[in-house]
């Protein structure tokens, strides 16, 4: 089993832009935050907010899948696909958690 730093495949490759697109809407939702944007009642009450997180949301469920895909299928084993995989899964069971069991 050879691990390369980058990834070889298509699927790798778009599982690393998967995790670097989470990063940017992560990212654009904090800094909105930081310049004073409030969440309100609904989840929908600041589209500043909550727009960005669901892309971000979206984007590491998508890379959850594609890693998977791109990991199982296609043997891709570059230490950032393994890495993005991980993190993504990660996220994707933290949303699960949070929309199953709302606090």
């Amino acid at each position: 089993m050879k691990i390369s730093f980058l990834p070889k495949t298509k699927s790798g490759k778009l599982t690393a832009l998967a995790i670097l697109s989470f990063a940017f809407f992560l990212s654009a939702a904090m800094i909105a935050v930081a310049l004073g944007e409030e969440g309100g009642e609904t989840l929908f009450d600041n589209l500043k907010i909550s727009v960005p997180m669901f892309l971000a949301g979206g984007s590491a469920i998508a890379g959850c899948i594609v890693g998977l895909i791109s990991i199982i299928k296609y043997k891709e084993r570059s230490v950032i696909v393994l890495l993005a995989s991980f993190v993504s899964l990660l996220i994707t069971l933290f949303l699960i958690g949070e929309f199953t069991f709302p606090h």
